[in-house]
């Protein structure tokens, strides 16, 4: 049973509810995606953005609890829906059970609910032709000031680009940092995001709606405005150099095509092709004019750069009008009184999948097509495969998040666990706090019934959606609704293969355009025992009411904390006293206790004031509160390093070293760990020889090669990488470890093998001590074999003549471990 609800197309064009809550949309989206997207980077740096965003997203949730009040009730499946997207934040919640960071995890609460908020936006905002279209080119337009942002900073208008945006945004010395960043030697455009592939994300969603509404809309300036953008939409999406973002691009396409006429599909594809035919003739030139400013600071071809990108667009919009206009309804009537048969959408999506095999063939072929990629684009073109080392490195990460999921199973290890705790089951060394992939990040942080339940979650949308769309695809209503449904699948590809969604500006464009696609007002009623529960209605909105006021307050509290934070950096950075200092950063832990950033910035206060004053109130201070955080932080690694350095300088080795040990099995590829073993080990060895207890000092002395012996195990794991894969961060032989391990064979008159390690990494530079160290241990190596090297020896005694006498007591020493 289906119904046009007449009244809720009426609905919001007098309310006031309905006006606040799209200018707060329209505002927010337009502010988001110049706060770094609103990135969740799990510190401090990139938290105030996204506060600032639960404050104002709570305050929301009230105003939209009272518009339910007066608009809710349970009818149909978007009413049911609107319900059930709090179970998302829910299963976060569950997963703090076992969480291995409740700051993440914390945090991961907090956004959760933001999504479900916009989610709920999302579907009564739309209910209404009037919603749907502000929802719509919100978001279109929104996406076209980051493409032109983007565009203006690489053509070398930084500073014009900056100013744009300074009156709502901190932009530091009039440039919006990684607008246009360097990455292995090569020049990527990030636009807001700082980071090329998911602005690539936003990038196929916007291309394909905008040249879906290109096909759809009927008035000319609609038309205009949309076909002028995919000339600098498809240049960004090249000049990111996301390979992912290529590949994506048309699967997703052979995706949306089935829900398209077949006249449609042809113009999508006649659109398309003449826009990359136009950009690709201007890429080399805007890719010059991009280097020239970058690369060389020169600005004097900024100016016929932008032109020629105006100039293109406006030619690519006259091309696509005429298309539309004069030739689409032609051709439109041509296929509707030929082509009856009901499979006739996917006939074209099925040829587009063999000719996109031909255009592979040309591009990777020897037809010489590539070549008209400038260099740099041209080579990463060149070099997607599955060898390449981007996906080889995806697929360790996905490996090692099975590894991760099997330890939380059930909850899963809470939100940002993945971060937390990746390097305990890491394959080789790498840096990457993001999985790469949203579902098996959402895997790790929630456990099985998370992903369960998200999974539900989407299928019932997009059963929904998909079986209205079918029943409505003729009408104009759902025609605009296909939007919603272009970026949710935009967004969900190619979160597949990258951390898109750690990007909380795009997490919220995807629940909006969820919300979007299933706020059809003539969704499947509801059977009539559904409807005896209305008399409850009004429960529903008294609990958002509850708890968007609960949250609102709680959110005001964290920004209040990284407020107090930002002032302590501030006092901080002008030299005030450390009383002064410590009024607003206590006031910050009052507000977030245990937060790992605001206490390791305490700790080490504390710990320098006591390296000056030697006041144990200081001391004890820190070590309470390194306690009281690890408790809830237990795989901080800084804060790892501030409670060995407590109990080192306080002489406590041997629990400093017990608890080195124990947290080499939570990062079993972090050197500096195996490093500080293998120093500990000497220094207690050392102590045990002066004391005379040379049996122990052998058994710490042991300790230490043992350990070094375990790095070279586990190097030769690394050697099975394939090689085309990065290790990741150095993991060998430091020469701390070098210098350490040639004093202990040094010892035991080992001395062939301590003159290799002690000539590992050594310098002629003697303003540094460890070099003057070194070398002495290293020249006396060499004289008890009767070897010399005069010319260090010869700069070492220039530097300080007294070294002589040092080399010489080395070499006459006598070691009882020997």
């Amino acid at each position: 049973m289906y119904k046009k609800n007449k009244q809720l197309e009426r609905e919001g064009n007098t309310s006031i509810l309905f006006w606040f809550l799209s200018i707060f949309l329209v505002l927010f989206m337009f502010w988001a995606p110049f706060q770094k997207a609103l990135f969740n980077g799990n510190t401090y740096d990139f938290e105030r953005p996204i506060y600032s965003s639960l404050v104002w997203g709570f305050l929301i949730m009230f105003i939209v609890s009272l518009f339910l009040f007066y608009n809710w009730k349970l009818k149909d499946h978007g009413d049911i829906l609107s319900i059930l997207v709090w179970l998302l934040p829910i299963t976060f919640l569950l997963a703090k059970i076992n969480e291995a960071s409740h700051y993440y995890a914390t945090n991961m609460v907090y956004i959760e609910m933001l999504y479900a908020v916009f989610f709920v936006l999302g579907i009564y905002l739309c209910r209404s032709s009037l919603g749907n279209r502000i929802l719509t080119y919100c978001i279109m337009l929104s996406g076209y000031v980051i493409v032109w942002f983007g565009m203006i900073n690489w053509l070398g208008y930084k500073e014009f680009a900056a100013k744009l945006i300074q009156w709502f945004v901190d932009v530091p010395n009039m440039e919006y940092k990684d607008a246009v960043m360097m990455a292995s030697n090569q020049l990527r455009l990030t636009s807001t995001f700082q980071y090329a592939n998911s602005y690539a994300a936003l990038l196929i969603a916007l291309l394909l709606a905008a040249v879906y509404l290109v096909v759809t809309k009927r008035k000319p300036l609609t038309i205009a405005i949309h076909a002028f953008m995919l000339v600098p939409m498809i240049l960004s999406l090249l000049l990111t150099l996301s390979r992912g973002g290529l590949v994506i691009l048309p699967i997703v396409l052979l995706l949306i095509l089935p829900f398209m006429k077949i006249t449609k599909q042809i113009f999508i594809f006649i659109h398309l092709g003449i826009s990359s035919v136009i950009s690709l003739i201007i890429l080399n030139k805007i890719t010059l004019v991009g280097e020239q400013f970058h690369l060389h600071q020169d600005l004097s071809t900024a100016a016929s750069g932008l032109w020629i990108l105006i100039g293109s667009s406006v030619g690519c919009a006259i091309i696509s009008w005429l298309l539309q206009h004069f030739v689409f309804p032609k051709v439109d009537d041509f296929f509707n009184s030929r082509i009856k048969n009901r499979f006739a959408n996917i006939i074209l999506p099925a040829a587009a999948l063999i000719i996109g095999c031909l255009g592979i063939f040309v591009v990777f072929g020897n037809t010489g097509a590539i070549n008209l990629f400038p260099d740099y684009i041209k080579h990463r073109i060149e070099t997607i495969n599955f060898e390449q080392h981007s996906v080889l490195e995806r697929g360790t990460f996905y490996k090692d998040s099975v590894k991760l999921f099997e330890d939380y199973p059930v909850f899963g290890g809470g939100g940002g666990a993945w971060a937390a705790l990746y390097e305990k089951y890491q394959n080789n060394p790498y840096v990457s706090r993001q999985a790469h992939n949203f579902f098996i990040q959402y895997l790790v942080e929630t456990g099985i019934v998370g992903i369960l339940i998200l999974l539900a979650f989407l299928v019932y949308i997009f059963y929904l959606y998909i079986r209205q769309f079918i029943k409505t695809a003729t009408t104009q209503e759902s025609s605009d609704r296909h939007v919603f449904f272009i970026v949710t699948i935009s967004l969900l590809v190619h979160s597949m293969i990258d951390f898109d969604l750690s990007y909380v500006y795009l997490g919220i464009l995807l629940f909006l355009s969820l919300g979007g696609m299933i706020s059809n007002p003539e969704q499947l009623l509801l059977s009539e025992k559904w409807l005896k529960i209305n008399k409850y209605k009004w429960i529903y909105p008294t609990l958002l009411v509850i708890v968007s006021i609960f949250m609102f307050f709680s959110s005001t509290k964290m920004l209040n904390a990284n407020s107090n934070f930002q002032s302590t950096l501030s006092l901080a950075q002008s030299n005030k006293s450390i009383n002064e200092i410590f009024v607003p950063l206590n006031n910050a832990l009052n507000e977030l206790p245990n937060h790992p950033d605001y206490a390791s910035y305490k700790i080490d206060l504390l710990l320098q004031a006591y390296s000056q004053t030697k006041d144990e109130n200081f001391y004890n201070q820190a070590v309470d509160l390194i306690q009281k955080t690890r408790a809830k932080e237990p795989h901080n690694r800084a804060l790892i390093d501030k409670e060995v350095y407590t109990l080192a300088i306080k002489g406590q080795l041997p629990k400093a070293l017990e608890l080195v040990n124990k947290e080499i099995n939570n990062f079993p590829w972090d050197i500096t760990l195996y490093e500080k073993n293998i120093l500990m080990n000497f220094d207690l060895g050392s102590r045990a020889q002066s004391a005379k207890n040379n049996t122990q000092a052998e058994q710490y002395w042991n300790q230490a090669v043992a350990t070094y012996n375990t790095i070279l195990e586990k190097s030769k794991e690394l050697e099975l990488l394939p090689k085309e894969q990065l290790q990741g961060r150095a993991f060998g032989l430091t020469k701390n470890i070098a210098f350490t391990l040639g004093q202990i064979d040094y010892m035991h008159g080992k001395y062939a093998s301590a003159e290799s390690f002690l000539k590992f990494e050594l310098s002629d530079q003697f303003n540094d001590q460890m070099n003057v160290e070194m070398a002495r241990w290293y020249l006396a190596s060499l004289q008890k074999q009767n070897k010399t090297d005069q010319s260090l020896y010869n700069k070492l005694i220039a530097k300080d003549p007294k070294e002589k006498d040092e080399i010489n007591k080395l070499v006459n020493a006598t070691f009882s471990a020997k």
